[in-house]
């Protein structure tokens, strides 16, 4: 599928020239379905909603159907990819659950038996469905001896899934089992057998054997060192500040913790009120500021917003003591800075993932010491607070996992972003790891250049004391529950924060599943509006106009459940970047003359954007 992405000129104030070379991006995006039957093949299983196989996999579904929300993300990746794979009391219980049933055993096992010798005949039906891009080379059907392993194959799979769908387990059994037996059956196709897989063959021919040597070289070159998996992108495939994060701004105050930007105006007039970007504390602020014209960042700027955007340092073990409270304390010393410099008298504040729950614990602080009235709106993307039944975390998540987590980071002072990466690749190893084993080895190429995938490489680390922070509350959802979590001594009540927020959540996202970011909406105390776009949980964000694939649901009544509210609430096609940036024009006040200088008499220029943070490995 070919994405072109442009920013629509009457959506645009009048600009000023622009220093960036404004291009039109086309973006080739894989797509790749896991098997199923030929009678089912037009399923909606099979049906390519997205296309967004970088960061997720299209998909109908309230939850994905691997969720690991952001606390268990940082579990794992403390502890090793390791321990979801490995089944432990579940698979016990499940080997249990199965013993209870041999009826239902019997007859599984019958029917693969069976439909064994179907396939050894050559009547077996089974086919992988025209979307799953793992057998789309005609050797896959057209050879004897292939189409018949793939039949077994995916008679396998209807074993696993029919054994599951037998055994009477919990939820938390049932979904661990579940990416368990996934994971084995992914890992065991047989597009990733280099001695059987047609496409390793036919580039053999091709190349005169040179994939049998480049192959091995990228094998040896990627696992040299963490994260142990393909290389998604190369690591010179872009340049930031050169090919990302190049929207013309300045570094306007610094600290030993971030660095904050100000971006040029680029519109004659400015809207009044200005709005200050709070990013994730795992890797870098430039996701929401990646290539000219996917750039969120740039788009708001364009509709003549103010914006400033904090840039986290890379910490190291020198920094293990950052906790939640020193992370707090920087957004709501960055959103002073940004109020003396706009001299508004308010500050919109837009965060994103964790640094959302930060932003949100600054925000309820200030409401229960100092009043929150310079706050003019808090905008949430892909924040989950409600930790409820959030997709596959709970199947992992205890008390005794979190501790041994915690001890890991604590004994190195950090938690290594490469680990991070490891684990996310693992939870979806169709699109994330299997799909480059193919191309990086079994091929010998190189990945395509892709900005999101080179962002997602370009890890951070984070303090033990913040790693910490986020698992003990993310603990029997304490984030959700007023007073049960503590922050510069405030005990913290999301209602109490009573200003207007924007909320967007991705239909797709496995890191904070829409459903929970919609019920952490209807914590806070103000009006919400809400919105569930397409794709999943960066991709949502980086949702330029002009994608015609692009749609969102939108609301400002979330009284109903999240099933109910979905279905009742009507799809708008398009991005939702040009509603939110209506939406902060309502609340920003009058227009006024755009500043021919960034910073101000207090807080010089320190030097130009992305600025040296970012830079920091």
């Amino acid at each position: 599928m070919r994405v072109i992405v442009r920013s629509p000129p009457d959506c645009e104030k009048q600009a000023r020239p622009s220093v960036v070379d404004h291009r039109a991006h086309e973006i080739l995006l894989p797509d790749r379905r896991g098997p199923t039957r030929a009678r089912r093949a037009n399923c909606a299983g099979a049906a390519d909603e997205s296309g967004d196989a970088i960061i997720n996999h299209g998909t109908t579904s309230d939850t994905p159907e691997f969720a690991i929300p952001f606390d268990q993300l940082l579990i794992e990746g403390a502890l090793g990819h390791a321990n979801p794979w490995l089944p432990g009391n579940s698979g016990v219980r499940f080997l249990d659950a199965l013993a209870k049933r041999p009826d239902r055993v019997k007859t599984r096992v019958s029917t693969l038996v069976e439909e064994l010798g179907r396939i050894v005949k050559g009547s077996s039906e089974l086919a992988p469905p025209p979307k799953d891009r793992r057998f789309t080379d005609p050797e896959w059907s057209q050879n004897p001896l292939l189409k018949r392993i793939v039949q077994a194959y995916l008679a396998a799979n209807e074993l696993a899934d029919g054994l599951l769908t037998d055994a009477p387990m919990e939820w938390r059994d049932a979904q661990r089992m579940k990416f368990v037996l996934s994971n084995i059956l992914e890992a065991a196709a047989p597009s990733n057998n280099p001695l059987i897989s047609p496409l390793a063959w036919k580039t053999f021919f091709a190349t005169n054997g040179f994939n049998t040597i480049s192959g091995p070289r990228n094998l040896l070159r990627d696992f040299a060192s963490s994260p142990r998996i393909p290389a998604m992108v190369e690591p010179d495939a872009f340049h930031v500040g050169v090919d990302l994060g190049i929207t013309p701004g300045a570094i306007v105050y610094r600290t030993e913790m971030f660095e904050l930007i100000q971006y040029l105006p680029q519109t004659e007039t400015v809207r009044e009120v200005p709005l200050l970007i709070v990013p994730p504390t795992i890797n870098k602020y430039y996701v929401l500021d990646l290539a000219p014209d996917r750039s969120l960042v740039e788009f708001l700027v364009r509709q003549g917003q103010q914006v400033f955007m904090i840039s986290w340092r890379n910490p190291d073990e020198r920094h293990r003591d950052w906790g939640i409270d020193a992370y707090a304390q920087a957004v709501i010393d960055a959103f002073s800075v940004v109020d003396r410099i706009a001299g508004a008298g308010a500050v919109h504040t837009t965060a994103a993932c964790s640094g959302g729950l930060i932003a949100c614990m600054a925000a309820a602080h200030c409401a229960q010491t100092q009043g929150i009235g310079k706050l003019a709106s808090l905008n949430l993307l892909v924040t989950m607070i409600d930790q409820n039944r959030a997709g596959m975390a709970g199947s992992f998540i205890d008390e005794g996992v979190a501790r041994a987590a915690i001890a890991r980071s604590q004994s190195k002072g950090y938690l290594d972003g490469r680990a991070l990466a490891e684990v996310f690749a693992w939870l979806r190893p169709s699109d994330l790891v299997w799909n480059y084993w193919v191309n990086n080895y079994l091929q010998g190429k190189t990945p395509p250049k892709f900005d999101i995938l080179f962002w997602n490489a370009d890890t951070t680390r984070m303090p033990a004391a913040l790693h910490r922070d986020f698992i003990q509350a993310a603990l029997h959802n304490k984030l959700a529950t007023a007073g049960a979590v503590t922050v510069l001594g405030t005990p913290i009540d999301l209602h109490r924060i009573t200003v207007d927020s924007y909320v967007v959540a991705g239909s797709a996202d496995h890191i904070c599943p829409w459903t929970n970011c919609y019920r952490s909406a209807q914590l806070l105390g103000g009006e919400v509006r809400f919105v569930l776009s397409t794709n999943g949980h960066i991709a949502s964000l980086v949702n330029p106009p002009g994608n015609r694939k692009s749609s969102y649901q939108v609301s400002e009544d979330n009284s109903l459940d999240s099933a109910d509210w979905r279905a009742a609430t009507p799809t708008v096609q398009g991005s939702w970047w040009p509603d939110y940036a209506a939406w902060l024009g309502d609340r920003s006040g009058h227009d006024r003359p755009a500043a021919a200088t960034l910073g101000n008499a207090e807080f010089r220029p320190l030097g130009v954007a992305p600025g040296a943070y970012v830079m920091a490995h």
